[in-house]
């Protein structure tokens, strides 16, 4: 139910979410490569119906504009990060091209979203970027963290917005005090799982 394309400029891990009694699906972090999305999609049979974005950076939604206008996609971000203009994105200080784009609606921390079967808990993790989310599942016992944690690190904290301070407690009083364990999906690199890291994260130094 769950399918990763990388793609993009950035080598972006793409998530698709779907299941067998609908034939839409969920994009997570569409980046720069509409016709690579489209074409796992068409592959699999789905229509992509809802795009959820873990931030507002450029490498994370290239995609964004095009999804909506061809397909009739639906965007959701945090408010924090939904200006995402050339500076904001972080396209223009990389020297990339990025096509703004308008969200259909906010995701804020405590959210729950109900979209073809999946209850999704939207968790504000900010640190990366002001608007950082993580998006978690807990019937899959899964979490979409974009770039707030990664295999054996997390994201950068230089960009617009970034705080290490902010980023250190996302990880440490948000992620990992959540009860079990969890599958752990990131916006770049291997998968990984929430009790690993709990133990490994170069956070902890």
């Amino acid at each position: 139910m769950i399918e990763k394309i990388i793609i993009g400029e950035l080598g972006t891990n793409c998530y698709i979410l779907y299941n067998d009694e609908y034939n839409e699906c969920i994009l997570i972090d569409p980046a720069n490569d509409y016709d690579a999305i489209i074409d796992k999609c068409n592959a699999i049979g789905k229509i992509p119906k809802y795009i959820l974005l873990t931030h507002g950076h450029f490498d994370h939604v290239g995609a964004c504009g095009k999804l909506k206008e061809n397909n009739g996609a639906k965007i959701y971000i945090s408010e924090k990060d939904a200006d995402t203009d050339t500076q904001r994105s972080i396209a223009g200080s990389l020297g990339f091209d990025f096509d703004c784009f308008v969200p259909d609606g906010y995701v804020s921390d405590g959210d729950v979203l109900t979209l073809i079967g999946f209850e999704i808990k939207v968790i504000a993790t900010p640190g990366h970027s002001q608007g950082s989310v993580c998006y978690i599942i807990e019937s899959e016992k899964t979490i979409f963290a974009g770039d707030t944690i990664m295999y054996l690190s997390y994201g950068r904290y230089d960009f617009i917005g970034g705080n290490y301070s902010e980023i250190k407690d996302s990880i440490i009083n948000k992620l990992f005090t959540l009860d079990g364990d969890y599958r752990l999906l990131s916006g770049h690199g291997r998968e990984t799982s929430l009790s690993f890291e709990r133990k490994y994260n170069m956070i902890l130094l």
